[in-house]
C-alpha cells in the first residue's frame, strides 16, 4: 500500500519558518550525486541490511496544532524496521528525540489481535513505536508501545497509562481532547485524560466485538476502527459486530518447533459475513440509541464520520455484491436515518471505496466518484451535483480543503500516468488547475485542517523519497528529510551501478495501452541478456511509475538481468473501463497482457528471449500460475509467491467485488483459479509461502503441490515456519532471494548461462 503521511487536525500558524537546509536543484530529477566514497558492490545481504539503502524514512510526519513542533516515526540507523519519535523545533532548527522505544517500550509480545491488525496494516515488519496522537492542545502525545498506552510530554516525561497483559488496540484522543479511548477484550473503554479507563460496552458473547473493525474491514474496506468522536466529545459512534454467522476457518500457523492452531472466524468468499449494528453513546456507555441502517442486514458498513458542528452522523452502505453505496444522514439523537444520495457502479463493475471526501462546515460535502468513468472530485450542496474535475485521468486523493478561500488540493495524474502530482482548484473557477510539485517526480501529500501547509513526499528513478514542508501554492519552506544521495547516505557507496530505467508502451491486439518500464543493465553490443520480469497484475494497483525503485532492483540488474515489469487491465489509476476488464474474469485479461509484455520483450535484439523468468508475490503469485499454464515454453522459468490457488478460500469484500458471489457464478470460479489447469505447467515452477500466512491461507499452495504432485508435474518449493504473508527480515529476505537466485541458476536462466 501506499505511504501515507497525515497531519494533525488543529489550524498552523508557524511562529517562524523552519531553518532552510541546502536545497536540491529544482527542475528535472537529476541522477544521484556522486559523492566521495570508495564504491563498493551491492550484495544481497546489504540490500535487507540497516540502514536502508532508500535513506531515512520518517513515517507519520506532522505539525503540532501550534505549530512550534513538527513530529516524526524516524527508524533506527542500527534498526531500520525500528522506529522513535523525534521532533523537530520549528524555531530554532533542533532535533530531539521525544520517545525512545527501547527505553521506553516493555518489551512485551503483541497480543495475536494486534498482530494481525499491523499485519492488516501492513507494518507487521515494524517494531519500536508505529502510531502517535497528538493532544489537541498540543501539550503530549498518545504512544502505543508494546501493547500499552504512554503520555509522552514535551518536557521529556512519560506517564503510563495501561499496563495488562492484553493488548489496547485502536487507542486515540478524543476530538475535543478530553477522553483517550482504546479497544480492550473486544470492548470500548474511556477515560478522562489522567483518569482509569472503564468499559463503556457490555461484555457480551465471545463473538461480540464493540469499537473494531471487523476483519475485511481492516484488510479490504480500508477502515481500521470501530468507533468515532463527535467533535465536540459529547456522543461516539461505536460499531458492533457479531461474527457468530461467520464460518470458522482451523488456521495452522507452523512454526520451527512447533505449531499453533488457531480457528479463525474467516468470510471465504460465498458464506456469511458478519452481522454490524452502529450505536451512538454517550462517553461513559450511556444513553445508547441504535442507527437505522436499512432492512437488509448482509451489507458492508463501508466509512462513518460527524458533521463538523456534530448533529448529524454520515454513514456509507454498501451492498454486498458492492454495486450501490448509500449515504446516509442519521439524526444521533433518534438513530433514524435517510439516504443523502446513492453511487451506482458501471455495468459489469463495482464501487470503489475512498477516504477522498470531506465535509464542510456549510454543510455541503467534496465527493469522489467514478460515476463518468473516472475518478473525479464533485461537490454535493443542497441537492444539487457540481463536477470539479474533468478529464481522462483520474483524482487519486483529496489533501486539503481551505474552507476560507475556497481552496481544494489534491492529488492526480492529469499530466502523466507515471507520475502523481499535487494540484489546487477554486471552488469559484475549477476549471483553472494549477499544478504546485515538480512533475520530474513522482508526488503526494498531506495537510493540516486548515489546508495552509503542505507536506510533500516524493520520488524519482533517481532519488529516493524526499519530505518537504510547502505553503498552500507549493512553496517550499523547508526540507523535512532531503535524503540526497551525497557524502554519508547509505547508498552513496553503490552510485557506480546505478541504472535509471526506461519507459514505454505498447498497444495490445484489441487496443488497450500497456505502460512498462525496464531497467537494463550496461548493454554490450551483440549481446543478449536474461530479463526478470516482475509482475502484480492485480487491482488497485500501479507498479509502473516513475518513482524510486529500490535497492533490491538494483541489484537484480547488477546481476546481469533486465528488469521489466509491465502494468495490465484490471490494474489502478487509467479509468473504469481499463479496470472492470477483469470482472468475473479474473486470471484472464491480465494473463494475456503479460504474454503481450513477453512479446514485446521477445521482439528486442538484446533480450534473450529463451530466459525471461516470471515472479510475482500474492496476487502476482496467482499470476505466475496462469501466466505458466497459459503460455507453456513463454517463460523459462516462473517464481510464485504466496499466491492465491483458489479463490473460493478468499475472502468476500474483495473477492466478491471482482468475481461475484461463487454461489451464483461457479464456472466463473473455476476457470479463474489456478487448480483446474496446474497440470499443464510444463516450465520449472518454485513456490513459496509462510506457514502462517492468515491473509492467503498456506492451504493455497498445499492444495496446489498435491494437485501438481498427483498429475505428476515437477516443481520446487521453499515453505517458511513462523512466517506470515510477509517473508522477510534482514537475513530470512537473503534466503528467499537466495533461493530464487539459486533457482534461476539450475534452470539455465541467470546470466552467463549460455
Amino acid at each position: 500500500m501506499k505511504s501515507k503521511f497525515f497531519l494533525c487536525a488543529a489550524a498552523l500558524a508557524l511562529s517562524a519558518p523552519l531553518p532552510a537546509m541546502a536545497d536540491a536543484p529544482e527542475g528535472a530529477a537529476a541522477a544521484p550525486q556522486a559523492a566521495p566514497v570508495a564504491q563498493q558492490e551491492l550484495t544481497l545481504e546489504r540490500v535487507f541490511a540497516s540502514p536502508s539503502l532508500n535513506g531515512s524514512s520518517p513515517r507519520a510526519v506532522r505539525l503540532s496544532p501550534d505549530g512550534s513542533l513538527l513530529t516524526m516515526l524516524r527508524g533506527r540507523e542500527d534498526d531500520k524496521d525500528r522506529y522513535d519519535l523525534w521532533a523537530l523545533d520549528t524555531a530554532s532548527g533542533e532535533w530531539r528525540m521525544l520517545v525512545d522505544s527501547e527505553k521506553v517500550g516493555s518489551g512485551a509480545e503483541l497480543s495475536e489481535a494486534e498482530k494481525m491488525q499491523r499485519e492488516r496494516k501492513r507494518i507487521g515488519g515494524l517494531k519500536g513505536i508505529v502510531a502517535y496522537d497528538w493532544t489537541p492542545d498540543g501539550k503530549a502525545i498518545l504512544v502505543p508501545i508494546d501493547g500499552d498506552l504512554y503520555l509522552a510530554r514535551l518536557d521529556g516525561s512519560v506517564q503510563r497509562l495501561t499496563e495488562t497483559e492484553a493488548s489496547e488496540l485502536n487507542p486515540a484522543i478524543s476530538e475535543g481532547g478530553g477522553y483517550v479511548s482504546f479497544v480492550r477484550d473486544q470492548r470500548l473503554w474511556t477515560a478522562r485524560l489522567g483518569d482509569e479507563a472503564r468499559a463503556v460496552t457490555p461484555q457480551e458473547a465471545d463473538t461480540v466485538h464493540w469499537g473494531e473493525a471487523e476483519f475485511v474491514a481492516q484488510e479490504e474496506i480500508g477502515r481500521n476502527t470501530g468507533y468515532w468522536w463527535s467533535p465536540d466529545d459529547a456522543r461516539i459512534a461505536v460499531q458492533r459486530f457479531d461474527e457468530a454467522p461467520v464460518g470458522i476457518v482451523t488456521r495452522a500457523a507452523i512454526g520451527a518447533e512447533g505449531t499453533k492452531v488457531y480457528d479463525q472466524r474467516y468470510p471465504a468468499a460465498g458464506t456469511d459475513n458478519v452481522l454490524t449494528d452502529l450505536y451512538v453513546i454517550d462517553p461513559d456507555g450511556g444513553n445508547r440509541v441504535k442507527v437505522d441502517l436499512g432492512s437488509d442486514s448482509d451489507i458492508y458498513l463501508a466509512r462513518v464520520d460527524w458533521a463538523p458542528d456534530g448533529k448529524t452522523l454520515y454513514v456509507q452502505r454498501e451492498n454486498r455484491a458492492q454495486t450501490r453505496l448509500d449515504m446516509l444522514a442519521v439524526d444521533p439523537a433518534t438513530g433514524k436515518s435517510r439516504i443523502l444520495f446513492s453511487e451506482q457502479a458501471a455495468k459489469d463493475s463495482w464501487i470503489n471505496l475512498s477516504d477522498a471526501y470531506k465535509f464542510l462546515d456549510d454543510g455541503s460535502l467534496i465527493w469522489w466518484s467514478e460515476r463518468d468513468g473516472y475518478g473525479h472530485l464533485y461537490r454535493f450542496d443542497n441537492g444539487q451535483w457540481t463536477q470539479l474535475t474533468k478529464g481522462q485521468w483520474v483524482v487519486t486523493a483529496l489533501n486539503g480543503v481551505d474552507q476560507k478561500r475556497g481552496r481544494i488540493t489534491f492529488t492526480a495524474n492529469r499530466d502523466d500516468v507515471l507520475a502523481s502530482q499535487v494540484y489546487a482548484l477554486d471552488l469559484a473557477r475549477p476549471a483553472a488547475i494549477t499544478p504546485l510539485t515538480d512533475p520530474a517526480f513522482v508526488n503526494g501529500a498531506s495537510m493540516d485542517a486548515a489546508a495552509s501547509r503542505l507536506i510533500v513526499y516524493r520520488s524519482s528513478p533517481s532519488q529516493p523519497s524526499q519530505v518537504y514542508l510547502a505553503d498552500a501554492t507549493g512553496k517550499r519552506i523547508a526540507w523535512i528529510d532531503e535524503n540526497r544521495v551525497e557524502r554519508d547516505h547509505p547508498y552513496a557507496p553503490y552510485l557506480a551501478s546505478h541504472r535509471t530505467p526506461t519507459y514505454g508502451s505498447l498497444t495490445t491486439a484489441d487496443g488497450a495501452v500497456l505502460h512498462w518500464s525496464m531497467i537494463t543493465p550496461k548493454l554490450e553490443p551483440g549481446k543478449k541478456y536474461p530479463v526478470f520480469f516482475q509482475h502484480y497484475g492485480g487491482p488497485h494497483s500501479q507498479t509502473v511509475t516513475r518513482g524510486w525503485s529500490g535497492a533490491l532492483a538494483q541489484h537484480i540488474v547488477d546481476r546481469g538481468y533486465i528488469y521489466f515489469e509491465i502494468d495490465n487491465r484490471g490494474s489502478a489509476n487509467r479509468g473504469v473501463d481499463f479496470e472492470k476488464a477483469i470482472y468475473r474474469a479474473m486470471g484472464g485479461v491480465e494473463v494475456a497482457d503479460q504474454l503481450a509484455g513477453a512479446d514485446y520483450l521477445k521482439s528486442l535484439d538484446y533480450v534473450d528471449g529463451d530466459r525471461i523468468a516470471t515472479y510475482g508475490w500474492s496476487y502476482g503469485g496467482y499470476m505466475t500460475l496462469k501466466m505458466l499454464e497459459a503460455n507453456p515454453g513463454v517463460y523459462a522459468a516462473g517464481i510464485a509467491g504466496a499466491p492465491v490457488t483458489k479463490w473460493e478460500l478468499y475472502d468476500t469484500h474483495y473477492t466478491e467485488r471482482y468475481m461475484g458471489d461463487p454461489r451464483e457464478v461457479a464456472a466463473a470460479y473455476t476457470k479463474a483459479d489456478a487448480m483446474q489447469d496446474a497440470g499443464k505447467i510444463a516450465d520449472p515452477l518454485l513456490l513459496i509461502h509462510g506457514m502462517a500466512d492468515d491473509n492467503v491461507v498456506f492451504e493455497n499452495s498445499t492444495a496446489l503441490a498435491a494437485k501438481l504432485q498427483a498429475e505428476a508435474v515437477p516443481f520446487e518449493m521453499m515453505f517458511y515456519p513462523g512466517y506470515t504473508h510477509r517473508v522477510g527480515g534482514p537475513k530470512i529476505s537473503v534466503h528467499v532471494w537466495t533461493t530464487i537466485f539459486d533457482f534461476l541458476d539450475r534452470n539455465g536462466v541467470a546470466p552467463g548461462a549460455k
